[in-house]
């Protein structure tokens, strides 16, 4: 299974980013083998607006089906719930951890965003 995770950095080794649209980096990481490719947010998490929604559609577009991430919005996450990616929030520690201890079984997916939506 693909997840997509925010991050500080562009490893494994790297910190959960606590913020989903402007996260330094958002990695897709393929639970299995984990394989990654990072991304470079670093454009949308200078955006005046719309930092989420462009992050949503990164993760979209990258096929992942379940974003791990400490905050998302609700213009972020009303995009990622229309295609079906899961969410889940208030995520933290080593982006590795978070992935080698996740569980879709068992994970606590969230009904709706964690954050308000900027102004």
């Amino acid at each position: 299974m693909k997840i997509a995770i925010t991050s500080q950095g562009n490893t494994l080794d790297s910190d959960v980013d606590p913020k989903f649209g402007r996260a330094k980096y958002i990695l897709i990481v393929d639970t299995d083998t984990l394989a990654f490719n990072a991304f470079d947010n670093s454009e949308n998490a200078n955006a005046f607006k719309g930092a989420g929604i462009q992050a949503a559609s990164l993760v979209g577009n990258n096929e992942a089906t379940v974003l791990l991430t400490g905050y998302c919005g609700p213009k972020a996450f009303k995009i990622l719930d229309s295609v079906d990616i899961k969410v889940v929030n208030d995520v933290s520690g080593k982006v590795k951890d978070v992935v080698t201890k996740f569980d879709y079984r068992t994970a606590v997916f969230a009904t709706g965003p964690n954050r308000e939506a900027h102004s």
